[in-house]
């Protein structure tokens, strides 16, 4: 096994060799692999996942580009898939659980050595089996594409989604921060060097699929899914084929759920408030404020027109828009 297990990291630190190279905010280094920037710390899992996940068709993905309601978006999906199993007041395990630890990141799984444990311990899990990627589209396993597992994406103003990885990377790495300005960082992601950027591809990737294959794909957007959380929560079980009967809507079932995954409640539990998820990521930095048009305390008038005719170049034509005052 170790002969094998040697064998892979060779052929890793290989083929990372040969790709073009960045230095990363919030990763040291970022790795552009089939036309995204990986972050250096997830590219072995990113490949093991590639190479080795098998999808089932009763599985649900939550993709995301970071920090764009990821966390929201995986307590709403693992509580309306799970609502007979759990009632939404009581033993419920987005009470005692990381959103992170009841949908993991599939890249995290396939993080080291042990295929083998991995893939028997995937498939031995309770369906449906709920499971995160910040991976572009074209990028998924072929086996996510080629079976009938749902995905259901989320997106964020670009501008608000700046920020929020911004702040998060600052947090979780400030010394790779201290030589790169925010307006340095932002000309950076206008480039579309940022981890599993560029941002604008990834939206775009789930966009024209949600379009091409809705049954496929639901795509949401986080100043949407605010707005009118009750009727988005409503999209998301039709959409995974568990839609809320008359009788769970009149007994308040989606209020209960949408009260237990709102943000106030998650950042104010004891158990994301200490401790750490994934690779050591500590749980109290993955909820600061959620809200929607804080970037304006951030941007200065330059960094607003850098943005702005960033996303009209590269969103023109495909339909997606996104509304930017706050």
């Amino acid at each position: 096994m170790a002969s094998s297990s040697e064998g892979l990291q060779a052929y890793e630190e290989e083929k990372l060799l040969s790709l073009p190279k960045e230095s990363g905010w919030g990763s040291r280094h970022l790795y552009l692999h089939q036309h995204f920037w990986c972050p250096s710390t997830h590219f072995q899992g990113v490949i093991n996942f590639q190479n080795h996940f098998l999808a089932k068709d009763s599985d649900v993905i939550v993709a995301s580009f970071p920090k764009s309601g990821t966390t929201w978006l995986k307590a709403l999906t693992f509580s309306i898939l799970n609502r007979q199993r759990f009632s939404s007041s009581h033993n419920h395990p987005l009470l005692t659980s990381n959103p992170h630890e009841l949908v993991p990141f599939l890249d995290f799984i396939f993080h080291g050595d042990n295929i083998h444990d991995k893939l028997s311990h995937l498939s031995n899990m309770t369906e449906p089996r709920v499971f995160g990627t910040h991976l572009p589209f074209p990028s998924l396993p072929k086996s996510i594409k080629e079976s009938s597992c749902k995905i259901v994406y989320i997106c964020r103003n670009p501008f608000d989604t700046f920020v929020s990885l911004w702040i998060f990377a600052n947090k979780i790495n400030p010394h790779s921060m201290h030589e790169l300005t925010i307006e340095e960082a932002l000309e950076k992601s206008c480039k579309g060097i940022v981890g599993f950027g560029p941002t604008w591809e990834h939206m775009l990737g789930y966009w024209r699929e949600s379009i091409a294959n809705p049954n496929k794909v639901l795509f949401l957007k986080y100043e949407e899914l605010k707005e009118d959380a009750n009727f988005h929560v409503k999209r998301v079980a039709e959409f995974l084929d568990c839609p809320f009967t008359k009788e769970e809507e009149s007994n308040g079932v989606i209020e209960n759920i949408i009260k237990l995954c709102s943000f106030q409640k998650m950042k104010n539990l004891d158990v994301n408030k200490s401790g750490t998820v994934g690779r050591n990521l500590e749980k109290k930095y993955l909820f600061r404020k959620g809200e929607i048009g804080d970037w304006v305390n951030y941007f200065s008038p330059a960094m607003i027109e850098k943005l702005s005719k960033t996303m009209e170049e590269k969103l023109s034509g495909s339909g997606l828009s996104f509304k930017t005052c706050s």
